[in-house]
């Protein structure tokens, strides 16, 4: 009885400084219910609709704040009877389990907590009665004690219960009843059991003490709240809770997961805000059943991910953005939309957009579809188009719109690769390089783009050359700047809209076809890597893009079978109610009837700028009618020594000569001359030198020199030599002497 008569003794003293402590302020429950912050971010569609939680803070995960009727009663019932049975009938200090906490003490059986709910609530929002890792002294429990008592007094007991079951750490980061119920339950809080609710309410006395003693306490809780508690596999189901202790929330919405973090970086937010964005919730789920339904048919092509943006031409709000396709992907959380890929024929667009504005091209300008070797200081270009055939003499229309690649790789010639760079880093696209580097590949879609830049750089031309960036949010707006010129760009997307034109490379029967105005353009990148169909309408831009999250090439797909798909059926949701027509034609366009001599295309109406209308067009006659530089000798250069090996037969020491310009068609060559002797008739030749010193000259189809070289050959004298003129007559008649 002295160690009692001590611990009263202390109590007494320690009353006053107690009470004097009581300066600090009990808050107001709405107050505090207010100040309280989930740890996530709720990302909300354009409509106030959930689409995404978005964890921000990572020191603790709360949820929501939840009512006590949102609160299972097994649960309330159950937290009651294990931590505070007299919770509604003392005033925050409980009497007699102080007296049994001192009296277990005394007697030497062991700890027992006396410590309410309303004192627990008071070290939960008063960081001076939070409890320090050594334990609380006599003094603190006093303080303590005395604070709990003062908010009894301010707030109800409905409310000391509310703001405990939020506020209470459970296991591990989970934090409040509605993080534990939707992580370690997967369900919501007023859906608890009587066995769940033992297990969280068990769990409030040791937090993260092991499975086999949770069961146990838990049992032991059932036990004097219900009869009928059966304990055979309690502990077998609390293990199976614990393994969800780090699984998302059982109801999280994941609809726009890479969009939702994007939003909340930029827009900065804290944890527990709402965050309302420029998504349309109802279009983002369609996309997301589209693009799932299109890949399952591409799966025996191995095409495994896409990625899909939908913009609203007007503003730049991004109405849909899918950055990958989740189950199927192999890279769920990899944001394709974002992610640099090569951008294959979607570049072409703003190429030919350059040249018509510069009046380098119009619509109805030939272009050669035939050979094209290009000197570059890598080597030789030479350029091929997707089925491996050429088309000969082909207006620009038909180059874009079907895609052709070497007449696009010779209006590069004309624009230059550097300038066309700059274009594009104009409209947004990262190319981090100058043209050198990319050189004339660059027509052909050789630098990495993301979806997104690209469908806002598409929007560009959608708005006949303003540019703007994409907004992730509702309202306001940025100002836009006139990159290119409109006249040109409305040319481009009249090209692009045209099935017929398209029809050569795609037929008039594809997913490129909707039944209202649309322009559209496909890519394919190197070995089948990437896959892109990029379009608009008269409200919306589209840019989707399918292949694989680890760079393998997918099999026998193209931009019409593979991207296009999801691209067509996006469209024609988009406008399921309300058409599309083609905008205005801006008054810099001038519009006129042109047909092609020889009947190379069908005679038809089309579109021009400036001054650049005409009524006739015929093919270039030669290369220096303007559209290709001068033909010229590329092997061997100018200089070369070529040194003979005596024990390598001659046959196969032969020298090749080659010829290249920008538009080296059959028929512009006579052929070759060697040391004045007789033509050679050959587009290429392969030589059998002889030592000396020789020139080679290269000869126009009139015979005239169009260039010259001069090599020298060293080395082997062979014994089997032939006499100079039985030579040069082989030559004369084959290249193969």
């Amino acid at each position: 009885m002295g160690a009692l008569k001590r611990m009263m003794a202390v109590a007494l003293l320690a009353w006053a400084p107690a009470a004097a402590s009581m300066s600090a302020p009990i808050p107001a429950f709405e107050s505090l219910r207010e100040s309280y912050r989930a740890s996530d971010v709720l990302v909300l569609d354009r409509n106030g609709m959930p689409l995404q939680r978005v964890r921000s803070d990572f020191q603790g995960r709360r949820g929501d704040w939840l009512s006590l009727d949102e609160v299972s009663p097994a649960l309330l019932k159950a937290v009651i009877q294990s931590e505070d049975r007299r919770f509604y009938t003392h005033h925050g200090v409980d009497a007699r389990a102080v007296a049994a906490a001192a009296w277990a003490t005394l007697m030497g059986s062991g700890q027992r907590g006396a410590s309410t709910l309303t004192m627990q609530l008071a070290g939960l929002i008063e960081n001076s009665h939070r409890r320090p890792a050594h334990g609380r002294g006599p003094l603190q429990k006093l303080d303590q004690a005395i604070y709990a008592q003062a908010l009894e007094r301010r707030w109800s007991k409905e409310q000391i219960l509310e703001a405990y079951l939020n506020l209470v750490p459970f296991r591990g980061e989970l934090v409040g009843v509605d993080a534990l119920s939707r992580v370690l339950f997967q369900k919501h809080a007023s859906g608890l059991d009587a066995r769940e609710s033992a297990i969280a309410a068990v769990m409030l006395r040791g937090p993260n003490v092991s499975a086999d003693l949770l069961a146990r306490r838990a049992c032991g809780l059932l036990g004097r709240t219900r009869q009928d508690a059966d304990c055979f596999d309690m502990k077998l189901f609390v293990e199976a809770r614990l393994r969800n202790r780090s699984s998302p929330r059982f109801d999280r919405n994941e609809l726009a997961p890479h969009f939702a973090r994007w939003a909340v970086e930029q827009a900065s937010s804290e944890p527990g805000e709402a965050l309302r964005t420029s998504i349309d919730g109802a279009l983002q789920r369609e996309v997301l059943r589209i693009m799932n339904r299109r890949l399952h048919e591409l799966t025996a092509s191995h095409v495994r991910d896409a990625a899909v943006v939908v913009l609203d031409n007007a503003s730049g709000e991004v109405l849909a953005y899918v950055g990958s396709s989740g189950q199927w992907s192999e890279a769920a959380w990899v944001d394709h939309a974002k992610a640099r890929r090569q951008a294959g024929s979607t570049l072409k667009p703003f190429l030919y957009q350059q040249a018509i504005e510069q009046q380098r091209l119009t619509a109805v300008s030939l272009l050669d579809d035939g050979p094209l070797n290009l000197p570059t200081g890598n080597g030789l270009y030479i350029p091929r188009n997707y089925d491996e055939r050429f088309s000969g003499w082909v207006s620009v229309r038909t180059a874009l719109a079907s895609s052709l690649n070497i007449p696009a790789v010779r209006a590069l010639t004309m624009v230059t690769p550097d300038d066309f760079r700059r274009r594009l880093v104009q409209l947004g696209l990262p190319l981090e390089h100058n043209g050198d580097y990319y050189g004339y590949s660059l027509a052909l879609g050789s630098a990495d783009v993301s979806l997104l830049t690209l469908a806002n750089a598409y929007r560009s031309l959608a708005n006949q050359g303003r540019y703007s960036s994409v907004r992730l949010s509702v309202g306001g707006g940025t100002q836009a700047r006139q990159v290119m010129d409109g006249g040109a760009s409305w040319i481009v997307g009249d090209i692009l809209s045209d099935a017929q034109a398209r029809a050569r490379t795609f037929g008039l029967d594809s997913p490129l076809t909707t039944p209202f105005w649309t322009a559209v353009k496909t890519g394919t990148s190197k070995d089948m890597r990437d896959n892109w169909t990029m379009g608009w309408s008269s409200r919306y831009t589209v840019g989707v893009w399918a292949g694989n999250s680890s760079g393998e090439s997918m099999r026998d797909v193209s931009g019409v079978t593979g991207a296009g798909p999801i691209w067509h059926d996006v469209m024609v949701y988009l406008h399921g109610r309300a058409g599309s027509s083609q905008p205005s034609m801006p008054g810099r366009v001038r519009a006129g009837r042109v047909d092609f001599e020889g009947g190379i295309e069908p005679a038809r109406l089309d579109y021009f700028v400036g001054d650049t209308l005409l009524a006739h067009v015929r093919p270039a006659e030669s290369p220096q009618d303007g559209l290709y530089e001068a033909v010229r000798i590329i092997s061997p250069a100018d200089g070369t020594v070529v040194a003979l090996d005596p024990d390598i037969p001659p046959r196969n020491q032969r020298v090749v000569f080659r010829a290249s310009g920008a538009a080296p068609r059959p028929g512009d060559l006579a052929g070759w001359r060697i040391d004045g002797g007789k033509t050679v008739q050959e587009q290429e030749m392969l030589w059998l030198p002889r030592p000396g010193r020789h020139r080679v000259e290269l000869l126009g189809k009139r015979g005239e020199v169009l260039d010259s070289v001069t090599l020298t050959v060293r080395g082997a004298v062979w014994a089997a030599q032939a006499a100079q003129d039985d030579y040069l007559a082989c030559v004369a008649t084959t290249s193969s002497c």
